[in-house]
């Protein structure tokens, strides 16, 4: 029990946590960017917001 103790210092959780977060973004990047078909699936999808606009400018 005397490890619990080790969170409870600011010093030691600090680096813990920016550690923590560093591998969850390296691991976001690697999961988007990873897979070719999933970054070319990614690109055609950052056009829909502009993409419905032009379907409401047709329609009026």
């Amino acid at each position: 029990m005397e490890w619990l103790l080790w969170f409870t210092k600011f010093e030691n959780t600090k680096p813990l946590a920016l550690l923590i977060f560093f591998t969850v973004f390296c691991g976001i990047l690697l999961y988007l960017y990873g897979s070719r078909s999933r970054g070319q699936r990614l690109e055609e999808y950052k056009n829909i917001p502009l993409q419905d606009e032009d379907k409401k400018e047709a329609q009026s």
